[in-house]
């Protein structure tokens, strides 16, 4: 699916005490870089806001006037964009996943019809909504958390603009309610933005939940090493598992380390990286199992060879201290 992405980075932070929000870390990550890594397949990814470093190559811009709010930054980064969708994000939301992101992208092409929020477009079924917004868990409305088709958005800013003079310190409800949209719910924490101090704790604290803090450091990982593959955590964790069980503790990271170097080294010959990581994960587990059946059976042909040499020996033979005399046989004559 073509789509382009604006990333509104802007803002006064003003409950964050005026901080650069964007650059603000969960997990080790900058918010920002959270957020781009949930599109990385935009054909064309705007951040509008002061230039700072990122994960990947964006393109910059700024609204006019600069904290003109966010129709006037939107405006500004849909003048940098060509596709006929458009993937609309702010720049704080630490849990966005790109399951979200997708379901966001394809729901404006799915059947249109009654439901929408009215709007000038005249969307119909055959021509699908004319965007997509997140319905987060209280029941409200994300409009920064949107698909929108870049000709209803670029009709709606300009009627705005005729109407007012200017974008500037007009709220999204002005530019939603005159849209025809579709609601998306996503996954709960989907939504989820740092405002305050506060919210970035929870963030913070959340990433490192039994239930969460594996995929949350697989995928940093993967982002601080540039790698964007399919990982089978669960077939690694079982090898780690078996090397540490059957071999020795220290031989589970090495074995996941030589695992990754096979893969690397297998994805240079132009084989597919995530199938190289299954096959060498088997083949090691598999080594792993061989080690320690063939550790189990020594230990069992040790056991069973003492076992054998003790057959047919009584407490008697082996120690004195418990020996007795033999029963006496019937008492012969002297003349015998």
């Amino acid at each position: 699916m073509s789509y382009d992405a604006i990333v509104l980075a802007g803002g006064a932070a003003r409950r964050l005490g005026g901080a650069d929000k964007p650059a603000l870390s969960v997990g080790g990550r900058a918010l920002l870089d959270r957020v781009l890594d949930a599109c990385p397949d935009a054909g064309t990814t705007v951040v509008v806001g002061g230039p700072r470093p990122t994960a990947r190559p964006v393109r910059w811009t700024r609204e006019d006037p600069p904290g003109g709010g966010p129709l006037a930054a939107l405006d500004a980064g849909l003048r940098q964009t060509t596709a006929e969708l458009v993937l609309v994000l702010s720049a704080d939301l630490p849990f966005l996943d790109r399951d979200t992101v997708r379901s966001l992208l394809t729901a404006p092409g799915k059947a249109g019809g009654a439901g929408g929020t009215g709007g000038t477009g005249g969307a119909t079924a055959s021509a699908g909504r004319e965007g997509a917004l997140l319905r987060d868990p209280g029941g409200r409305d994300q409009p920064l958390l949107a698909a929108y088709r870049a000709g209803p958005l670029r009709r709606e800013l300009a009627l705005l603009t005729a109407a007012h003079g200017a974008l500037a310190g007009l709220p999204l409800r002005a530019l939603t309610a005159g849209l025809d949209l579709t609601r998306v719910e996503g996954q709960p924490l989907a939504s989820f933005d740092c405002d305050t101090w506060d919210d970035l704790s929870v963030a913070r604290a959340r990433i490192r939940e039994h239930g969460t803090v594996l995929d949350q450091w697989i995928t940093a990982v993967k982002n601080e090493l540039g790698i964007d593959l399919d990982v089978d955590t669960t077939a690694l964790l079982d090898l780690a598992r078996d090397a540490a069980h059957g071999v020795a503790r220290p031989a589970a990271p090495l074995t996941t380390f030589l695992v990754g170097y096979a893969a690397a080294r297998a994805e240079a010959t132009g084989d597919d990286p995530a199938r190289a990581v299954a096959e060498a994960s088997r083949k090691a587990a598999d080594l792993a199992l061989r080690w320690a059946a063939e550790a189990e059976a020594e230990t069992e042909a040790k056991t069973g060879a003492k076992t054998g040499a003790g057959a047919g020996t009584t407490a008697a033979d082996t120690d004195p201290a418990t020996a007795t005399e033999p029963a006496a046989g019937p008492r012969q004559n002297g003349s015998g």
